[in-house]
């Protein structure tokens, strides 16, 4: 694929560390200059009219592809209109780097968890290959480690090339992001589409899972990840004793901890903390956890995560900067380079000479009642313009 030179003029470069008027140029997908002043050399190019010119978001764990393979409960939709809906999304919303995330394990036969994910991955593969996708997408597989199928479901991830990031979790209700059972009902009534009766027959044989299933599957995973070279993640780490396990087993990432303790602890440790857009845009968790932000004013926050919503990424980190935690450039990096450098991706996510072009423009506008709402005008991967 041909990469042409372009050059982008009279914008607002959010570098590492700091932001400057300037402009860069682009050459074989590359940063090739990076320039204080209105021109790199030559007076035409790409316009920025003043915007920012940031560099691309990369998301390592949103569940908006399964959202669009099963948009309702019971309810499954094509492969690849799902996979191109999802892709437009997420290079909408900024991301020029997404991991797709699928959930490997469920007990639940109805789930999509639960069956079999080939397909999917015939359809990424497929669509890359004839150049259909906007972002550059990876593989998180995500693996429910009570669920008696989990090590079944991922045979088809072995060796695959675009498999990045393995994350354990255990949404045994009653600990971790499920520690308040009425929270967990709420979910799994109302999104699951599951009856009260249901629910709680669930909770029930959930703990007969876990008592059966989650250490020999945690200790098949660990070593997978220690063989291939796999960054490891755990998720909904709740005590000190969840994040020193995790990094004992070579875990690199704490995704959602639940708690400050548990926050505070993968910092000593050295691992880096994922915690959600949505989070950080309501103010709060939707399970009654701790506060993105509450991580963010204690210098505990590395990586914001969409989760569930691809647009949240660029609201979270203007919220961010808007409410005094961190600066631009250091929001700006939770969505960008700290989440590139925790999968080992370091030829992208920060506006740099020889980095990866890959880029957004973003502009800031006032809203008629008040306040201010920042929107995603174009984005380029590899110096290509794909929004």
């Amino acid at each position: 694929m041909a990469h042409p030179s372009i050059s982008f003029l009279n914008g607002r470069l959010v570098l590492a560390d700091e932001v400057v008027n300037g402009s860069i140029r682009v050459e074989d997908g590359r940063i090739a200059a990076v320039e204080s002043g209105v021109g790199v050399g030559q007076a035409a190019g790409h316009d920025l009219d003043g915007d920012y010119l940031m560099p691309g978001f990369v998301e390592i764990h949103t569940d908006n592809f399964e959202r669009h393979l099963m948009p309702r409960p019971k309810v499954q939709w094509a492969e690849t209109p799902a996979l191109l809906a999802h892709d437009a999304e997420v290079a909408a919303a900024g991301i020029t780097t997404v991991f797709d995330a699928l959930g490997v394990g469920d007990a639940d036969p109805e789930s999509l968890r639960g069956g079999a994910w080939q397909q999917v991955l015939n359809t990424i593969d497929t669509c890359s290959e004839q150049g259909l996708l906007r972002a550059d997408h990876h593989l998180h597989v995500r693996c429910e480690l009570p669920a008696p199928n989990t090590i079944d479901l991922f045979a088809p991830f072995h060796g695959h090339q675009r498999l990045s990031l393995i994350s354990l979790m255990d949404h045994t209700p009653g600990q971790r992001q499920w520690e308040d059972i009425e929270q967990a009902r709420v979910y799994y009534t109302g999104k699951k589409g599951w009856s009260l009766e249901k629910f709680q027959r669930q909770v029930e044989y959930a703990a007969e899972l876990q008592a059966r299933y989650a250490q020999p599957h945690r200790a098949y995973f660990v070593d997978y990840c220690r063989a291939n070279g796999i960054a490891l993640a755990s998720h909904d780490d709740t005590t000190e004793e969840h994040v020193r396990q995790a990094h004992a087993e070579g875990a690199s990432v704490s995704e959602f901890p639940t708690t400050v303790a548990a926050a505070r602890t993968a910092r000593e440790h050295g691992m880096l903390t994922v915690m959600g857009g949505p989070n950080v845009v309501r103010g709060g968790s939707h399970s009654g956890n701790v506060a993105a932000s509450e991580l963010a004013r204690l210098g505990l926050l590395d990586i914001l995560s969409s989760d569930y919503v691809p647009g949240s990424l660029l609201g979270a980190a203007m919220r961010l900067v808007n409410d005094e935690l961190l600066s631009l450039p250091e929001a700006v990096a939770t969505v960008s380079r700290n989440p590139a450098r925790s999968c080992g991706l370091d030829d992208r996510g920060e506006i740099r000479e020889g980095l990866r072009a890959d880029l957004i423009q973003v502009r800031v506008v006032d809203l008629p009642r008040g306040g201010q709402q920042a929107v995603v005008r174009a984005a380029w991967r590899e110096g290509l313009r794909v929004i």
